[in-house]
């Protein structure tokens, strides 16, 4: 039974957690190319049985949405995984069939109540609820709302979909250096695809301004091309969704572990240290997109250290 999500309030906006799925179990090694099992298991646990068995030492993880309600505008960031995707790359992930739109309906929102979607970066786990199926169809879940994510994001996937070579010059501009993995495939067709078609799609460059009113993307590029950090300002209060540039608290005490899902592993270990600075050098409250127990919290630091409390 899901308990009662936590109720957020950063200046006038609502914000709660709807979730998809919890990841139980996740073994750190598995996760973190680089875990070092000398020191692993002693950074695992240094977080609660929230976020780490504490008998086993695998962690705990979730996959949500972030329900965000102004006065005037209803908007989600990200869309977790989705129902009925073809993943079998990824078992966990592969034909889910979960109550996810009954959750988002608990929180007095139906589709066609959603304003805009705004997305962190374009990977299996964060675009999955864009569509949905009807018949042998991929359908916008959200007919009613704008979906905004980056250009260049879109255009890479775009790209190694075509599979034309295209994503060459896609990644040299980019210059994120070496590339350790590509998107999982199949993403593209049936979760971003649909959305352009049906002229739903906002595409924008990730570049700190305000890309929609109280909304600015801030680039941190690495677990994917063009992943961003999404502030969010609300009457001189900040919340920050933070994506995949950290998967658990762990990568707090650890931030050079990057997770087996980083693409481009140089990038994302600099723009792990840049969000982690940021956030505890502004105090502002962090929502992520893999983190168990309230999934948010705020960075704090203890020398040169930095630290994870759950709000």
């Amino acid at each position: 039974m899901q308990s009662e999500p936590a109720v957020y309030r950063v200046g006038d906006a609502v914000i709660v957690k709807i979730p998809e799925l919890p990841l139980d179990g996740v073994d750190p090694a598995y996760l973190y190319p680089d875990f070092d099992p000398a020191v692993g298991p002693e950074t695992a646990r240094e977080f609660g049985p929230g976020s780490v068995d504490q008998q086993t030492g695998m962690l705990r993880q979730s996959i949500h949405t972030w329900l965000v309600r102004t006065p005037d505008r209803v908007i989600l960031v990200d869309t977790a995984t989705g129902n009925d995707k073809e993943r079998p790359a990824m078992p966990v992930l592969h034909r889910l069939n979960e109550p996810f739109l009954d959750r988002l309906k608990a929180a007095q929102v139906d589709p066609e109540d959603v304003d805009l979607v705004l997305f962190t970066h374009l990977h299996v786990d964060h675009v999955g609820w864009n569509t949905h199926k009807v018949g042998d169809q991929w359908i916008p879940t959200f007919p009613n709302a704008r979906y905004v994510f980056s250009a260049r994001g879109h255009d890479y996937l775009a790209a190694l979909s075509a599979g034309d070579g295209s994503d060459v010059a896609i990644r040299a501009e980019a210059g994120l250096g070496r590339m350790v993995k590509t998107p999982l495939a199949g993403v593209y067709e049936d979760s971003v695809r649909p959305v352009v078609e049906a002229g739903l799609a906002r595409q924008i460059m990730v570049d700190e301004l305000e890309a929609v009113e109280g909304f600015s993307f801030l680039p941190t590029p690495g677990h994917s091309i063009d992943h961003a950090c999404i502030r969010f300002t609300s009457r001189g209060e900040h919340a920050l969704f933070w994506g995949d540039v950290l998967h658990h608290p762990t990568q707090i005490v650890r931030p050079d572990w990057n997770s087996l899902y980083c693409e481009f592993p140089e990038a994302a270990r600099a723009s792990r240290r840049w969000t982690l600075n940021h956030a505890a050098e502004t105090g502002t409250l962090v929502f992520t997109s893999h983190f168990a127990e309230s999934s948010a919290g705020r960075v704090g630091r203890d020398g040169d250290r930095f630290t994870w409390q759950f709000a």
